[in-house]
């Protein structure tokens, strides 16, 4: 039997469930948790600049590994200021545990000192949260919150702590068993052999990806299926890297910003195989005139999502991985020379852009030189704005798990703390993070954690003095009127970043650009590149907000 307080409890526990890096900031309500931190010998803690940036880090560390990931805040505005990174993590199912300190027990309630209601805040934004009432309950909930967090569909949980009862002396006997994820459901065989038969009996079946096939690791067994039955293959934001650009059967992202190649094959298929995906409206457009004439398959481990959104003709409730599984040996090889005929047409008219026309000074050119220098290895992390899109369209993505993107939630200040927990889990490769002038400065303060970690970081910022995406929306559906989304004032991104003890470099002020982004991408260490672009340099094709998928404007390119 041994003494411990329950922070020490809780150091202890988060060790035994395989927890070596913790980002946050310490403050007066979650003191005695960094006391007990600070004897860890297991866990290394990163000091965060704001608390937003401490849960996006964890985020980086749980989105690039699939293994929950920790991170810590006080009460009060510590608690609030991270609510931004666990809705965040709610709406693009990711594992994050965040442990808040809270004011002492009898003092809740009393409007106290940095005294925030974390608890019924976080209800509608966590998958499950708690409030500990006891030193022995964290026996019990810290289990749980790991359980839960990375079992059926993940996402965040929240733990608020109070002072006392981090400062409660427990007996402990010793650590709880860490248990077995609960078994998920099994899909019928009926319903196996059901769907077989309809992919079996399809003319023009698309498979369509979601994060739900990332984070049940059925990526390879999703290409099989595609493989085994010829399966032309679209993927949301969240999907990308799962089938590779080069494979024949890639048809990239779906909806608002996609090929128009893909939105016409999706009104054209007559069958569509939906996996992990929610039928997002930033994917489907309309949803009544999506897939108009398709029937449909939707596979998902939640069941609640199934005909949530769009009437599921079949309904397969089951771990993604498991579910593949089962159903490959049912689906029969075929050729569908139609089909793949009318696939490849679509692909060769409707291009991002054409290889003859690749400009290395604009967008599409910027982001497959970053890409062609920094290797297939990389991590790659985006802000959320045009930068995010093009990435979206034409990075080559070579796996899941490479790209971290905010989805659901479209974060602004997302790519640059996300990016520095993605090179803290994985110190052997390099990570880019791709943003903008607009984004970069919701969360600037962390390039002083990536230098003082000294991590394999790049962030590249392309620079266009504006909001680019809300001046696009305003000049294409608002009558051309710009407003509030052009910057009056540029400051020098290099020089801050200077400033804070990062490499940097700005392409603007040289002609030998290509020269200056080799170089800065095999910096090592972090390292800032601002590259300016055209305030004019559009997100095409666009689906208007609200509008059917087949209704895309501003195609950039018809090759013949």
């Amino acid at each position: 039997m041994e003494q411990l307080t329950g922070a020490t409890l809780t150091i202890r526990l988060l060790e035994h469930y395989g927890i070596t890096t913790i980002a946050g900031i310490p403050g007066g309500a979650n003191l005695p948790l960094y006391e007990a931190l600070s004897q860890s010998s297991v866990i290394r803690h990163v000091l965060a600049r704001h608390e937003q940036g401490a849960g996006f880090m964890a985020q980086g560390m749980a989105r690039s590994s699939g293994r929950p990931a920790v991170c810590f805040a006080t009460s009060g505005p510590g608690a609030t200021n991270i609510l931004t990174a666990i809705a965040d993590a709610y709406l693009d199912s990711i594992p994050v545990i965040c442990i808040t300190g809270q004011v002492p027990q009898d003092l809740i309630g009393t409007d106290a000192f940095q005294e925030v209601d974390i608890y019924g805040l976080t209800i509608p934004i966590t998958k499950h949260n708690y409030l500990v009432r006891s030193g022995e309950e964290l026996l019990k909930v810290i289990p749980e919150a790991f359980a839960i967090a990375s079992s059926g569909r993940p996402g965040p949980v929240v733990i608020d702590i109070p002072k006392d009862v981090q400062l409660e002396t427990v007996q402990v006997a010793g650590l709880p068993e860490i248990p077995a994820l609960a078994a998920p459901v099994q899909v019928p065989a009926e319903s196996l052999h059901q769907a077989a038969s309809l992919i079996n009996q399809a003319k023009a079946p698309v498979l369509y990806l979601g994060g739900g096939v990332v984070h049940s690791g059925a990526g390879l067994l999703a290409r099989r299926l595609a493989e085994r039955s010829q399966l032309p293959t679209t993927m949301t934001l969240m999907g990308l890297g799962i089938i590779p650009p080069e494979h024949e059967l890639y048809m990239g992202m779906l909806g608002m910003h996609a090929a128009r190649s893909t939105n016409i094959m999706l009104d054209e298929c007559d069958l569509l195989i939906a996996a992990g995906v929610r039928f997002d409206d930033r994917a489907t457009g309309k949803i009544a005139e999506f897939c108009p004439d398709a029937r449909i398959i939707h596979l998902d481990i939640d069941p609640s999502e199934i005909s949530k959104l769009k009437q599921a003709h079949l309904g397969l409730v089951g771990d993604i991985a498991q579910t593949l599984e089962r159903l490959l040996p049912l689906v029969s090889r075929r050729e569908r020379p139609l089909w793949q005929q009318r696939v490849r047409q679509l692909r060769a008219a409707h291009p991002f852009f054409c290889a003859e026309e690749l400009d290395f000074s604009r967008p599409y050119g910027i982001i497959l030189r970053i890409a062609e220098i920094i290797g297939d290895q990389a991590l790659v992390a985006t802000d959320v704005g045009k930068h995010q899109m093009w990435t979206a369209q034409i990075y080559p993505l070579q796996r899941p798990r490479q790209f971290l993107t905010s989805g659901g939630l479209g974060t602004m200040g997302f790519g640059l703390p996300t990016a520095i927990g993605a090179a803290l889990q994985h110190p052997d490769k390099p990570v880019v993070c791709i943003s903008g002038d607009g984004s970069i400065m919701m969360n600037i303060q962390e390039l002083a954690t990536a230098v003082e970690q000294d991590l394999n970081l790049k962030v590249v910022v392309l620079n266009n003095q504006s909001l680019g995406l809300v001046r696009q929306q305003q000049k294409l559906f608002y009558g051309g009127r710009i407003f509030a989304s052009e910057y009056r004032h540029n400051p020098d991104l290099a020089a801050i970043a200077r400033g804070f003890g990062m490499k940097a470099f700005d392409c603007g002020q040289t002609l030998l650009f290509d020269e200056v982004l080799a170089v800065a991408l095999q910096t090592p260490g972090p390292c800032l590149i601002n590259i300016p672009i055209d305030i004019d340099e559009e997100v095409y094709p666009m689906v208007p907000p609200g509008a059917a998928n087949s209704v895309m404007i501003g195609e950039k390119y018809e090759c013949a």
